[in-house]
């Protein structure tokens, strides 16, 4: 087997990726050498079967600071991986938020499901759900927009 030289400056990196995006694990690969970086998500959260998609009620229209072309606007929620959003921890169980509500940072959003592991995605900071803007369930992008803080 050859020699594998770890980069610690890099699983650093993911670390603090980890941190600021709630993801559970992380993945890099090179070739034919892989890294992966993964920590115990501490909650076991299922799907069993998606619940029917519900809409957000419109929070009243804030005038938020203009973002830049083709940026997420400010206090938006982007997803960090390709997946499926779930807006609550089991089909017929309560959103982990609604738009209005008050969020605390670290407080839990939604969940994306990728490759069968439940990331939870966490609040970056304090502030209130302005629009959610996904559906549960709904397949979603990496950098997808998923809600927008205020």
């Amino acid at each position: 087997m050859a020699d594998f030289d770890v980069d610690d400056d890099l699983i650093r990196r993911l670390a603090r990726l980890m941190d600021e995006t709630g993801l559970s694990e992380i993945e890099v690969a090179d070739g034919d050498r892989s890294l992966r970086v993964a920590r115990p998500t501490g909650t076991a959260v299922a799907a069993v079967a998606p619940a029917p998609a519900v809409a957000a009620a419109a929070a009243p229209a804030v005038d938020a600071p203009a973002a830049a072309p083709g940026s997420p606007p400010a206090g938006a929620v982007t997803s960090p991986m390709v997946g499926t959003v779930y807006l609550a921890s089991e089909p017929g169980a309560r959103p982990f938020v609604k738009a209005g509500d008050r969020v605390a940072e670290g407080d839990t959003l939604l969940i994306v499901e990728a490759m069968k592991v439940m990331n939870p995605i966490r609040a970056t900071q304090a502030g209130t759900v302005r629009e959610i803007l996904v559906q549960d369930s709904q397949p979603v992008e990496f950098g997808e927009v998923l809600l927008i803080l205020e």
